[in-house]
């Protein structure tokens, strides 16, 4: 593939027949990070990535740069992503613990019903070694906002889009997806260092304020080491078919 162009695989995908939001934004936002100069010494630097439209599967996207912005175009010539080095560093939410995470995993509100249940993120149908397998659930609210916990333990080394993936739907969580249909929309990242295989890490979010369709939230990736990512999330109401 030539390195104009980017393309989501079928295994990625998050609602059924498109890419998971928080992959397809990593594969564009190391594009960016690429071009970067100087390099920064603080990890990947922060990137903002904006969906305009699903994420298609297996289907190979023009990239080039337009406005300050790079862009991801489809078949069509349609922007389906966009992405810019960002500013500044999303704020971290208050990590929890290991042990609670893993408790709060036992109320994963997708156990009961899931609105995208094959998403390579947090989707209860994928099989271990196939999807991440992140189930957040409920912890101790931060200034009365809702927080959701899960552990994940990578068995194979993680490149940045599997990471943008792994901090992607906790959000949509803490924001109580269960109860309306969200897609993301809009995501700034900060990746300071790369998960590692076989450590068990806790993923951390915190739902934000609503302004109208736009529900914000933030997540957080941690260590034993303590933080290894960050970001900050819009994401929109999917209106209900009539």
């Amino acid at each position: 593939m030539s390195r104009l162009e980017m393309q989501v695989p079928a295994r990625f995908n998050g609602p059924p027949g498109s890419g998971n939001g928080g992959w397809s934004a990593g594969t564009l936002a190391e594009l960016v990070g690429a071009q970067a100069d100087p390099v920064d010494a603080h990890g990947d630097p922060v990137v903002t990535v904006q969906l305009r439209r699903p994420p298609p599967l297996d289907t190979g996207m023009q990239v080039r740069t337009e406005g300050g912005w790079t862009l991801a175009l489809d078949p069509q010539g349609e922007t389906v992503l966009r992405a810019r080095l960002g500013d500044p560093d999303p704020e971290p939410v208050p990590p929890v613990d290991a042990v609670t995470a893993r408790a709060a995993q036992a109320a994963y509100p997708g156990l009961r019903e899931h609105p995208f249940a094959t998403c390579f993120s947090c989707g209860t149908e994928r099989e271990p070694g196939d999807g991440l397998r992140i189930y957040p659930g409920p912890v101790e609210p931060v200034d009365g906002a809702a927080r959701v916990a899960a552990t994940w333990t990578p068995d194979a080394p993680v490149d940045l889009p599997t990471t943008w993936a792994a901090l992607d739907c906790a959000g949509a969580w803490a924001l109580d997806i269960g109860a309306r249909l969200l897609v993301l929309g809009q995501v700034t990242t900060r990746v300071h260092r790369r998960p590692r295989a076989g450590v068990e890490h806790v993923v951390v979010a915190l739902a934000g304020p609503v302004e109208g369709r736009k529900h914000h939230a933030r997540t957080s990736l941690y260590d034993d080491a303590g933080l290894l990512a960050c970001t900050e999330q819009v994401w929109f109401d999917v209106p209900a078919a009539p």
